[in-house]
């Protein structure tokens, strides 16, 4: 290979990577913008979370997001450990786009009962229909998704850190959720948590 190919070789391999980094970005931004539209139209809350249940899941989500974004500059997590192609790059793609639409599906069925707190709605439902007939927090299962779609496209030892915080961070308050099910819908929750897995259909 002569030196003139060897360099168009890498400027098509860097435009390749902007283009992936680009699209992931953009299922971010459809993600924030979706939440923050849909936020806009939910029921009352009649039941709200105290400020030490709401710390205990968000340190880890926060940290997990300062991880996956590459804004915590500590070796060794700058390290590479899946290296960039074409072939990871649009299976990272492809899993945060998978994810996206998991979570907006999620949503637009949880519909008014969604709160972005553990929190208690005026007239609240419990859903069980559309994703939640195959895992009882598709959001989480969704996010889960993004952040590791991302991870793989980056590479990087804190992107794949970043979705173990993500998983300890909703595993908490998933479980701060079900306690609050529980008391709400004493008989027909149980059932329901027998039957479907919290994230993983069939598997967790």
């Amino acid at each position: 290979m002569t030196g003139t190919t060897l360099l168009e070789a890498m400027g098509k391999s860097q435009i390749e990577t902007m283009t992936v980094f680009r699209f992931i970005t953009f299922c971010w931004i459809a993600f924030v913008v979706y939440w923050w539209v849909s936020a806009w139209n939910v029921k009352k809350t009649v039941k709200p979370s105290t400020l030490s249940s709401r710390l205990r899941h968000k340190v880890w989500l926060w940290l997990a997001i300062f991880l996956l974004v590459g804004a915590i500059p500590f070796y060794p997590l700058q390290i590479l450990v899946v290296p960039h192609s074409r072939a990871t790059g649009l299976a990272g793609c492809a899993v945060c786009l998978l994810g996206l639409g998991i979570t907006i599906w999620a949503r637009r069925t949880l519909a008014r009962n969604w709160n972005v707190d553990v929190v208690f709605k005026e007239d609240h439902e419990l859903i069980t229909h559309g994703p939640y007939r195959y895992a009882r927090h598709p959001i989480y299962t969704g996010l889960l998704t993004m952040f590791l779609g991302t991870a793989v496209a980056r590479g990087r030892i804190d992107g794949f850190l970043a979705v173990v915080f993500c998983l300890l961070s909703f595993w908490i308050k998933l479980k701060q959720e079900e306690k609050l099910m529980l008391q709400h819908f004493p008989d027909s929750y149980p059932d329901y948590k027998q039957r479907v897995k919290a994230l993983v259909p069939f598997v967790l």
